[in-house]
Formats: C-alpha cells, structure tokens, sequence
C-alpha cells in the first residue's frame, strides 16, 4: 500500500469514527441523568420531574438514531480498509465488537421503545425499571467498545498462532484488561459531563426565554450538580490513573502528548508551548519544574523519558497535533470545570436563576464538551501510533492492498455529504423538541 492510500484510509475512518462519537457519548450521559430524573420523580411525586424525563427520552431517540446510523459503515471499515488488520485481530476483537452490537442493537432499542412508549401499562416502578435497564444497555455497550479499544492500546490475553493470526487465551483477561477499566471510567465520566452541560445549556434557555420555569429549574439542578461532580472525577481519579497507566506503558506517548524533548528528574508540565520537530524544543513554554515526574510517579525527582530517549521509528506519526490535542482537552476541561463552580455556587445560594450571565455561559457552553471529548480521543488514538495493536501490528502493515485510493477518497466525500444533510435534519428534530418543551404524559 502506498503512502497516500494509508493516509487516505486513516482520513476516512478518522472522519467517521470522530462525527459518530458526537451521538453516543451525549446517549451514554443522557442515559444516567434519565435514571436520576425519575428517581426524583418516585421520591418527590413531582410529575415535572417525569416530564424532564419523557422530554430528554426524546433527545435520547433521535440521537440514538443518528448514533446507529453513523455507526454501521465504521463496521463495514474494518473488512473494506482494514482487511490486513481485521485478519490478524478479527479473532479477538470481534468478542467485544459483536457483544456490543447485541447490547447497542437490542437492549438500548428494545428498552428505549418501552420508555417512550409503555410508561402507562408499566406504572412508576415499571417505567422506572426500564430506564435503569437503558442505562445499563447504554453502559455495556460503551464497555465492550472500549475493551476492544484497550486492547489496541495494551493488548493482553491473547496469543500468537501458527498461522500468524492472533487467537484468544483468556477470555477474562481480555474483557478486564487495566487498561480498559481507566479508560472506562474516563470515557463514560466525560459522557456525562456532556450530557450534564446540555441538559444544564436547555434549562438555562428556557430560563432565559421565560419558558416551562420549573422545568427548567430541575434541569439546571441536576445538570449542574452532575456536570461538577463529573468534572472532578474526570481530572482524578480517572484522568490521573490512565496518565499513570501511558507513563508505565508507553512512555514514548506520555514524551509527545507534553512536548518533552529531553527527559531527566524534575520534569516539567507544560502549560503552554509550541513544539518544533526541527529544533526538537518546545518553543514559548510555560512550565512548572518537577510537576510531571510527580504526577508520573508519584515523586519530583523521578526521570520522565523524553522524545531524545527513543528512535525516532517508534514516535507517533503526528508529534504536533498529538500535543495539541492534549492540551485542548486538558485546557478545556479546566475552564469546563470553572463554569460549572460558578454556576454550582449560584445554585446553592439561590441565585442562579437570576444571574443571567452564568445562565447565558451554560448555554454557550454546549460545543466544547464535545471539542474536548474529540481531542480526547484524538489523543488516545493519535499517541498509538505507529502501531495499530501496540507492539504487535504496525498502521502501515493494516491496511487493505486491494482498495484503491480513489474509492477511499470518492467515498470520503460522498459520507460528508450525506453526514452533512443528517446533521442539518438532526439539529432542525432537536431544536423543534426543545421549543415544544416537556409535554404531559
């Protein structure tokens, strides 16, 4: 494969997998704070609790419809772009990939229909069985995804075969890899960030418009009060244990993702810096001495490795945009964390239904749970490079030889169009269900 086709084939699957993202990871969230909504309605009898309930089971739908849709041709990837890769891997990930398809496919539409449309022959306790059991779809299904992401990025319970495939060896082993059970906790967390800053961004709208004002009044409670606990945890312990987790195993990312050219004892965090390949230096920098070593392992004076330690053959491909991606979502999710104080502060003094300023920051807020889950990501998949399965398949080596180039890039375009009009035709639903608001049963 040239070149150009590889580069080609990882633009494609880049774009899907990063417009896809958009959807699940607002279901995911969405799916707690359903659950939370109707166990204050079972606990209060307040029927508005119910009806914020019904109103985001509707968000819910027409997001997890856009979910399935833009999810089904990232299957179809592995087989028509991925070839080499899904032949030496397709025994092991194809565990977790079909387990979250019967989870993603029957739990989360089966239980969803119920939700929406059994609330009266199910009664309170039924109804509210069934938004735990969405959640618990919703949950599995982002588990399985990820297992088969971690191993990716640290693959164990498997073994190389004969016939030059990998084949499974402990099941367990596999499905509770460490390194997925971080990376679990961090994903769904910043999941529910998401989902907290758009149902707190709703209610501040309708604050702001003067409409449905109890309504709007829960939805900035429990968005709020989640979204902060939920920034929290995402910085430590979760952020903190997968960063200790890249320092440990694959400290050439852990180099890239900071800018840190030469390594040494009391290394520096980079605030802020811009990384020059040619000069191998980070220009501009805003450092704080000895922070990384402590936040790597545990001590200032430990030696963090720098890019200088390793050939230059196992960098990541992009040292640059891995760095800034990082940095985006580090830098995001602090001023994310900010807005929500503030807005927490308010809300316990009673305030924050009149302080119109917050009120319009929550709702201005929207796009950047979404920027920094991306970069996220960016940076999970952009610091594995240059290895498909880390130590065990190179990018290089995964792609399909008989795929031409331009197919890829003739399909490329044809999916931003037809993303495009989907993303229109979403945004047009949902607007129209938040100016309808939350209606009786």
């Amino acid at each position: 494969m040239t070149d150009t086709g590889l580069l080609w084939h990882r633009i494609q699957f880049a774009f899907t997998i990063t417009y896809h993202y958009l959807f699940p990871q607002l279901s995911m969230g969405l799916a707690l704070l359903i659950v939370i909504f109707k166990i204050m309605a079972m606990r209060s009898g307040d029927e508005r609790s119910n009806e914020v309930a019904r109103f985001w089971a509707r968000i819910f739908g027409l997001n997890f419809a856009m979910g399935v849709v833009t999810g089904i041709p990232m299957e179809f990837q592995f087989g028509t772009n991925w070839a080499r890769f899904s032949n030496f891997a397709g025994e092991v990930i194809g565990q977790t990939l079909a387990m979250e398809g019967v989870f993603a496919f029957i739990l989360e539409s089966a239980f969803l229909g119920l939700f929406l449309f059994g609330e009266k022959r199910l009664g309170k306790r039924g109804h509210l069985a069934v938004a735990l059991a969405l959640f618990l779809g919703a949950w599995l299904s982002g588990y399985f995804i990820i297992t088969t992401n971690a191993f990716m990025q640290h693959p164990v319970g498997y073994v190389l075969g004969p016939d030059g495939a990998l084949h499974l060896k402990d099941f367990w082993e596999f499905v509770f890899n460490p390194w997925a059970i971080w990376q679990y906790a961090h994903n769904m967390t910043a999941s529910v960030i998401t989902a907290s800053f758009v149902v707190a961004a709703v209610g501040a709208y309708w604050s702001l418009m003067g409409k449905y004002a109890e309504h709007a009044r829960i939805c900035l409670k429990v968005g709020v009060v989640t979204g902060l606990l939920a920034c929290l945890v995402v910085a430590f312990p979760t952020g903190d244990r997968q960063g200790k987790m890249v320092a440990q195993y694959k400290p050439v990312t852990l180099a890239a993702m900071e800018g840190l050219f030469r390594g040494g004892p009391d290394a520096e965090l980079a605030i802020i810096g811009q990384p020059n390949m040619k000069t191998r230096k980070l220009e501009n920098p805003i450092v704080v001495p000895g922070v990384l070593s402590f936040l790597c392992y545990g001590s200032f004076g430990s030696t963090v490795k720098g890019l200088n330690d390793f050939p230059e053959s196992e960098w990541p491909r992009n040292v640059e945009l891995l760095y800034y991606s990082y940095h985006i979502m580090v830098g995001l999710g602090t001023i994310l964390t900010l807005v929500m104080a503030a807005a927490a502060f308010l809300l316990w003094r009673g305030k924050l239904l009149k302080a119109r300023s917050v009120l319009w920051a929550l709702m201005l807020s929207v796009p950047f749970p979404y920027i920094a889950t991306t970069a996220g990501w960016w940076t999970t998949e952009l610091g594995r490079q240059p290895w498909m399965i880390h130590g065990l398949l190179r990018t290089a080596d995964s792609g399909s030889r008989q795929v031409n180039t331009g197919d890829v890039v003739f399909t490329t375009l044809g999916f931003a169009g037809l993303y495009l009009a989907l993303g229109i035709v979403f945004l047009v639903q949902v607007m129209r269900e938040i100016a309808r608001g939350p209606a009786p049963a």
